[in-house]
């Protein structure tokens, strides 16, 4: 399943970005790869960046590693419950809440990648578990068409975003 399979119609245009960012090769195996990409990132920015905020307000390296396990484990939760072919329309989150919410601050750095890793790990296995028929299914989430496979591709997405964020306003 490749991010050129999936169409226009599969997500919200919010998402478009994250779609065109994600990856060009088969889902399964740019989810592995995005992981290994990212750890090997993060884990070569300086020790005095992670707290760090380019902006009042703005969230910390810290903050955003929890930020997107966080929104995978929702987005993980979202491809389980479509592909099954549960037709309820599931809520949207605020980002701002959840990040309000965390001790990402208080956590060590391997900590977070560790979670990092689990979780990804979880995602992984799940998207294996799928049928094409599955990938293709989509349901109402924060009240927009989404598939599964533009999931998949959206969580590959949104972790470039951050990871290009890193290197242009944190680094």
């Amino acid at each position: 399943m490749l991010v050129s399979d999936v169409n226009k119609d599969e997500y919200a245009p919010f998402f478009e970005g994250y779609i065109q960012g994600s990856s060009k090769g088969v889902l399964v195996e740019e989810l592995e790869i995005s992981l290994h990409e990212f750890i090997r990132f993060v884990q070569n920015i300086p020790m005095d960046k992670f707290d760090y905020r380019y902006a009042e307000g703005k969230w910390t390296i810290k903050e955003i590693i929890q930020h997107i396990i966080d929104t995978e484990r929702i987005f993980a939760y979202r491809a389980l419950r479509i592909s099954r072919n549960d037709k309820t329309p599931l809520p949207g989150f605020d980002e701002d809440d959840y990040v309000d919410n965390t001790n990402a601050k208080d956590r060590h750095l391997q900590e977070l990648l560790t979670e990092m890793a689990v979780v990804r790990q979880a995602t992984l296995s799940l998207f294996k578990s799928f049928s094409k028929e599955q990938l293709q299914r989509i349901g109402t989430a924060s009240n927009h068409s989404i598939s599964v496979r533009a999931i998949g591709f959206i969580m590959i997405g949104h972790q470039k975003h951050h990871q290009k964020i890193f290197e242009e306003r944190y680094l």
